[in-house]
């Protein structure tokens, strides 16, 4: 199985790509199978990856979403960059296989390890597949799903989540011994939500003050000043960090999650075992987290809270009616614990392994 070559990661931009990887690279590690990550440039996988102990390499490549036309314009030829840097990396590195996970990286490296006859497996977390993995799909070994049903020919693994949040104790162990105020844990995603990061504070404002809950806050590193600046205004206390890298001990702290409903946050709160009031971004291409979220609401995990109805008066109801109901939490949180994918970033890491046989 080992044969000293490795398996070359290519994802980043953001959490829900990179945690993947990294649930990946973990599996693959025990295997003693060595990992490389392909990543953007100056992306959050420059501090990330290398933080884990894996050696990375960067591409001059980023997003033109919304950057305007000079950066359409500027696109064609950072692509072919990107796919000439992509080719040169994938020559030097000899990988046996490379998994495509999503990000900036994942077009023009997919297409170069397609070009090089290098086994491509595409993994998928979204219910709505993007653009670029509709392409990389059609040229890959090897296709897994975060979701059912989400692309043609793909066998649905689950996404991955990392063994230390999937080794959490049970919801019932954990809030066995819980009394006094309830824990909230407000996630806007590694990038922040500026609907969350003003919205939570009004909303908790409007509630008694022996109702409020402990809150710890991620608000993405460009809502710090904002974030805290609505608490203080709203008289409410918040553990408030722009990143929370040790997501598994927010996890097992909290009672109950508000969040957007990334691929990756879910899989997360199933794997954890914890309900929450989930706020699809309104902007995702394809309106793909609303489809998300409803893996979490239809098992009762999650309670689906639309952006465009959300304001100080409807979050501050739905806290205090969650909030006041410990029994209700459990349940929702063993709701959650039942849609775990435990197995994912095995099931990926052997595709990686077995498309290279």
């Amino acid at each position: 199985m080992n044969d000293g070559r490795p398996v070359m990661i290519m994802a980043g931009g953001t959490g829900g790509h990179i945690f993947p990887g990294l649930a990946v690279a973990e599996v693959l590690a025990a295997r003693a199978v060595p990992v490389v990550w392909l990543g953007a440039t100056g992306a959050l996988e420059t501090r990330l990856v290398p933080a884990r102990g894996i050696r990375l390499l960067e591409l001059p490549v980023r997003g033109v979403r919304g950057k305007g036309w000079q950066a359409r314009l500027r696109a064609p030829w950072m692509l072919l960059t990107a796919l000439r840097a992509a080719w040169a990396a994938l020559r030097r590195e000899r990988p046996r296989s490379v998994l495509a996970l999503g990000g900036y990286v994942a077009g023009p490296g997919g297409l170069a390890a397609f070009l090089r006859r290098v086994p491509l497996v595409v993994h998928e977390q979204n219910a709505m597949p993007g653009m670029t993995n509709r392409v990389l799909a059609r040229l890959a070994r090897r296709v897994l799903v975060g979701f059912p049903d989400t692309l043609p020919r793909a066998a649905c693994s689950g996404n991955p989540v990392r063994a230390v949040i999937a080794d959490l104790p049970a919801p019932a162990q954990r809030f066995a011994a819980r009394t006094g105020r309830a824990r909230l844990l407000v996630l806007g995603g590694s990038q922040g939500a500026r609907a969350l990061n003003l919205g939570v504070p009004a909303a908790l404002a409007l509630l008694p003050a022996v109702e409020r809950p402990e809150v710890w806050h991620q608000c993405g590193a460009q809502g710090v000043e904002a974030t805290r600046a609505a608490y203080a205004a709203a008289g409410i206390e918040a553990r408030i960090e722009p990143f929370i890298e040790a997501m598994e001990q927010a996890y097992a702290w909290a009672d109950l999650a508000l969040c957007r409903a990334g691929a990756l946050t879910l899989a997360e709160l199933a794997a954890a075992g914890l309900g929450a009031i989930l706020v699809p971004y309104p902007h995702a291409v394809d309106d793909h987290q609303t489809r998300n979220a409803a893996f979490m609401t239809g098992a009762g995990a999650a309670r689906l809270l639309p952006e465009s109805a959300l304001s100080a008066q409807t979050l501050a109801r739905e806290l205090g009616m969650l909030l006041a109901d410990r029994a209700r939490l459990l349940g929702m949180a063993t709701a959650a614990r039942t849609l775990a994918r435990p197995d994912a970033a095995a099931r990926i890491a052997d595709a990686c392994l077995e498309v290279a046989r």
